[in-house]
């Protein structure tokens, strides 16, 4: 009886302490500090410099618009720029179902300077809940401050839409998981263009590169060691499969035989003037790299890019691009 008494108390010991853990990770976290208290100037070079680099870098605006995905890479939808509302769930690979937010002034007026540079920064919204990292606030943490102010100051000039998105909602564990996940910011001083290496490091970091271009774990996290290897699978409703490319410089699988005349031209031609993006049919081959808006990506800043993607220590995967779905089957 005695050994009885003693397991039960084990196992409710055992029990209290999960539900702690529970309420902790649910409750107790995100611990991340207050958002400071700021108030940017938005002065007409800093919103030049957001627009391009939410549009054309960091691509803010590809998953904050709505994507038209019968046209090749899905090019932003005229008129739906910032509104928000696409959605990501599990029919994708995500664990839950997921919204972009309305980031146009309708949006966003409600947040200071300061709560917007947080949640951009860390994930954590100004009611201090955590985000989950579709959106690589983990590689914006890293940039510039005064990038990501231009980021701001640009979203507040763009046209307002009055759009209303649905809350996201994690999948379990995510649920409780998904506080653990946003990180203190550790901004980085923008390296002076001259530095071609850092540079490129720091630009590729503000693309978020690594995040498409390698294989994630089943909580959803990139594998470290095979950064940049691609084969990552991005699921289109009609169970197409696309993978990204194998960034290294293997020579057989990655870009190891890349001129860079190859790479530029490889995002050039998307932003050519006369470029109209081809229409696709469900099951054909298409893209969710937002070719149309990296296309116009200015062209040291590529070099630089292509640079620093040479020096990658070249990890051999050869990657399957695409598996057309049952539309095509």
């Amino acid at each position: 009886m005695m050994i009885l008494r003693y397991v039960g108390f084990l196992a409710l010991a055992v029990v209290i302490g999960i539900a702690g853990l529970l309420i902790y990770l649910k409750f107790g976290l995100p611990d991340i500090a207050d958002a400071e208290e700021l108030k940017i100037e938005y002065t007409p070079e800093r919103i030049e410099r957001g627009r391009y680099l939410a549009n054309s870098v960091t691509v803010c605006m590809d998953c904050h618009s709505t994507r038209d995905w019968s046209r090749f890479s899905g090019p932003i939808t005229p008129g739906t720029l910032g509104q928000g509302g696409d959605r990501f769930d599990q029919s994708m690979g995500f664990p839950g179902v997921f919204f972009a937010r309305n980031i146009t002034p309708a949006g966003i007026s409600r947040y200071t300077d300061g709560e917007l540079y947080r949640v951009i920064t860390t994930g954590v919204t100004k009611e201090g809940r955590a985000m989950f990292p579709l959106m690589p606030y983990l590689y914006y943490g890293r940039m510039d401050p005064e990038d990501i102010y231009s980021i701001i100051a640009y979203v507040r000039s763009i046209p307002s839409i009055e759009n209303t998105v649905d809350e996201s909602r994690a999948d379990f564990p995510v649920n409780f998981i998904l506080n653990t996940m946003p990180q203190p910011a550790h901004p980085q001083k923008r390296p002076d263009t001259t530095d071609i290496l850092a540079y490129g490091a720091y630009m590729a970091n503000a693309s978020g590169c690594v995040e498409c271009h390698t294989r994630v774990s089943g909580k959803g996290v990139i594998i470290e060691e095979e950064s940049f290897s691609g084969g990552r699978e991005f699921l289109f409703p009609d169970k197409s499969v696309l993978r990204s490319a194998n960034l290294t410089s293997d020579p057989e699988t990655g870009i190891g035989k890349w001129t860079e005349e190859m790479f530029l031209r490889k995002f050039t031609i998307y932003g050519d003037s006369s470029y109209v993006p081809p229409k696709v049919a469900p099951g054909e081959y298409n893209s969710v790299m937002p070719w149309t808006m990296y296309g116009h990506m200015k062209t040291s800043d590529l070099k630089a890019i292509y640079a620093y993607l040479k020096t990658i220590a070249p990890i051999p995967n050869l990657v399957t691009k695409f598996t057309p779905g049952t539309a095509a089957q």
